[in-house]
């Protein structure tokens, strides 16, 4: 049986897709800017992962992920964290950073994730929105002194809606 289902694809466009003129890929979004950051809470770590822009990251592989938290009771806590950089006049600045959610028990290779809002945080990052507030303090302290050890020039340009979003109450 032959399968008359359309295909769709999703290119990723490099660099500026207007490159001067204005006819193809006006418009289209550069996710050159745009890095996915995990935070391993009971590890305390925080690292870059760019598998995770196709959802192959290191804490992903091998996991099959679920729509339901409860499904996953053991499952260890992550905060994927979509951070877009822009640039102003005096240099770079975090301008997008908003956080996911996600939990991975590797012992059963089951994991929760909701995809719809990964995809819509990583656009609203894209689109230079701040939404980090709901996130723990714990995680909100990784992910500050992270950022600012990275580049704290770039911190320091940075608005401060974010050094808002990730005070923490200690």
């Amino acid at each position: 049986m032959e399968n008359n289902k359309k295909k769709i694809g999703f290119n990723i466009i490099k660099n500026d897709p207007t490159d001067g003129h204005g006819g193809y890929g006006v418009g289209a979004l550069s996710l050159d800017n745009v890095s996915p950051v995990f935070i391993d809470i009971e590890e305390e770590d925080v690292f870059v992962d760019i598998g995770a822009m196709h959802a192959r990251s290191v804490v992903e592989k091998g996991i099959k992920f679920l729509p339901n938290k409860e499904d996953v009771p053991n499952g260890k806590p992550f905060w994927l964290v979509w951070v877009t950089i822009d640039r102003k006049e005096d240099g770079p600045y975090y301008a997008g950073v908003t956080a996911c959610e996600m939990t991975v028990d590797r012992s059963i290779r089951r994991g929760y994730k909701s995809l719809p809002e990964h995809v819509n945080k990583m656009d609203k990052s894209l689109k230079r929105k701040i939404m980090v507030d709901f996130m723990d303090d714990k995680s909100k302290e990784l992910l500050k002194t992270f950022l600012m050890k990275h580049d704290s020039g770039t911190w320091e340009r940075s608005n401060h809606e974010l050094k808002q979003g990730l005070e923490t109450s200690q």
